[in-house]
């Protein structure tokens, strides 16, 4: 193996607080931040204040050490963005509890699942919800369940009793603030370790690079059970001081109408709606023009539907990239870079170095001269990259080396500039008679189809048994066929990326941060 090649932040490194998640968003509030709208739901006309949230904050954090929640203690948390949302999730870290988030759309069998993994001693859910959590709680043999929107001991009630918050205290660097469980797409799902440490360096080190401040509307559509959601939109907007606009599901009317009626400026979306941004009529029913920026993660976002978002609303769109593992940030485009190629998810964010490393040699890849690199695995290394996975000390070692670098599992290339992109999952690339063909790159193609909607491709076998490109593809245009597709794609792509086969579905399935699900599309195949 060749030397080690760090390739550095550009940006210089920042002090992390020794500070719990709590302290370090609010223990520095001033009165006038006090009175600033925090946060407010879709729709609606008022929201609280950054001094009703943290009143808020203080009696959950009260009410739940007075039911015997206590430092070292998890509490699983399911429910949809709402303001109350953000109430409970800091009360549970107010009180020393680590939060367990709970994906919405789980069901009563996979939430059983993470309950019982997580050891949580209560969970807290809603009504809609109420049903699946019920029902994982007793699998799990979890009997604290409580239904914050009830009409008694939910969390007008906890709000109302006024308990006094705990006297708590943790140390930041071990103590777990959350326990979110990695989305599973390439395996099962396992409770990532994320320390108050973790969460605070990755707000400090990306603050000075995604620009938020206090004037900012943030359209906070992306699910906060989800650590994008989590750290960049909730977090991050609150140490900004900036107002949140929550949306308790993606319905597009409702989001464009609420960023036009409350006047959101910035966006932070997925490449779903980034997809539906760049074509859906709806888009030019509503006035959009308080957008100054859209930040895509959670999936890489084709350049071309980058240009054709910021080319329609008429912003400022930028990339970003990250992993549960990180807390998540790991790279980022600064707003003003726009020397920086829109496929790119950005530049080293502070704190972090990081490595592009050959899967096949083990050898590092380094920042070219000119031009764009040799494609290889993503490592980083930084205060933000998690303890390990939860009772899971082999899938820790696979990802963690003793250097303390996390191996992502995503093919990267970087540019002269040190604007790094993403190709795709190392165990997603297609072997096709010894070439490699990244699934990413196929599906950004056809996204480009006037008839195409939706896109996703895999590696299925032929009849001779090698792996050929299949595409799943939701079509705006019955007429569409197979064949001409494949033809169209033929002429753009070299002999070995051609989709050999087309395969027309009504929905591609995706997980809530957007990702592909191939799993499930292997399943049909």
């Amino acid at each position: 193996m060749s030397s080690q090649q760090p390739i550095r932040s550009p940006f210089p490194d920042v002090v992390i607080p020794n500070l719990s998640v709590h302290e370090f968003l609010f223990a520095d509030l001033t009165a006038d931040e006090l009175s600033r709208t925090a946060v407010t739901a879709a729709g609606a006309d008022t929201g609280l204040t950054y001094g009703e949230l943290l009143e808020q904050i203080d009696r959950v954090a009260g009410a739940l050490a007075a039911r015997g929640i206590a430092p070292g203690d998890v509490v699983a948390l399911h429910s949809p963005n709402s303001p109350a949302f953000v109430a409970l999730f800091h009360g549970i870290l107010r009180a020393g509890a680590t939060a367990t988030t709970v994906n919405s759309l789980y069901t009563g069998e996979e939430i059983g699942k993470q309950l019982l993994d997580s050891g949580a001693r209560m969970a807290i859910t809603v009504d809609a919800l109420a049903e699946n959590m019920r029902a994982g709680a007793r699998a799990a043999g979890v009997e604290d369940v409580v239904v914050a929107d009830a009409p008694h001991d939910g969390l007008a009630d906890w709000i109302a009793a006024a308990a006094p918050p705990p006297d708590v205290s943790i140390d930041p660097a071990t103590h777990l603030a959350v326990l979110p469980y990695s989305s599973g797409t390439t395996g099962m799902a396992k409770g990532v370790m994320l320390t108050h440490r973790n969460l605070v360096a990755n707000v400090a080190q990306t603050v000075g690079i995604i620009e938020l401040d206090a004037d900012d509307r943030v359209a906070a559509v992306l699910p906060f059970f989800h650590i994008y959601g989590m750290t960049v939109l909730l977090n991050l907007s609150l140490y900004a001081r900036a107002q949140l606009v929550t949306f308790a599901r993606f319905d597009l009317a409702q989001f464009l109408g609420a960023i036009a009626r409350q006047r959101c400026t910035y966006l932070f979306v997925a490449p779903p709606i980034a997809l539906a941004l760049a074509k859906h009529p709806l888009v030019s029913e509503h006035d959009l023009s308080s957008v100054h920026t859209i930040l895509s993660g959670a999936a890489p976002l084709d350049g071309a539907l980058a240009d054709a978002v910021a080319a329609r609303i008429g912003c400022r769109v930028v990339q970003g990239y990250g992993m549960t593992e990180m807390s998540p940030v790991s790279h980022a485009v600064p707003a003003e870079r726009d020397d920086i190629p829109r496929g790119s998810v950005g530049l080293t964010i502070s704190n972090m170095v990081c490595r592009i490393v050959d899967p096949e040699t083990g050898s590092d890849i380094g920042v070219p001269d000119a031009g764009m690199s040799a494609p290889g695995e993503l490592w980083c290394k930084g205060p933000n990259v998690m303890t390990g996975y939860l009772g899971d000390d082999e899938a820790t070692r696979q990802t963690l080396d003793d250097d303390g670098y996390l191996h992502t599992g995503d093919i990267a290339t970087v540019d002269a500039r040190g604007a790094f992109y993403v190709v795709d999952r190392l165990k997603e690339l297609i072997k096709y008679h010894g070439y490699q063909v990244p699934p990413a790159e196929l599906e950004a193609l056809l996204l480009t189809h006037p008839d195409v909607q939706d896109a996703a491709v895999i590696g299925v076998r032929d009849d001779e048994g090698e792996e050929v490109p299949k595409a799943f593809v939701v079509r705006r245009d019955e007429g569409l066929l197979a064949d001409d597709l494949m033809a169209w794609v033929a002429e753009r792509v070299a002999p070995h990326k051609k989709v050999r086969r087309v395969e027309f579905v009504d929905l591609v399935p995706r997980s809530a941060s957007g990702k592909i699900l191939r799993k499930d599309l292997r399943t049909r195949r």
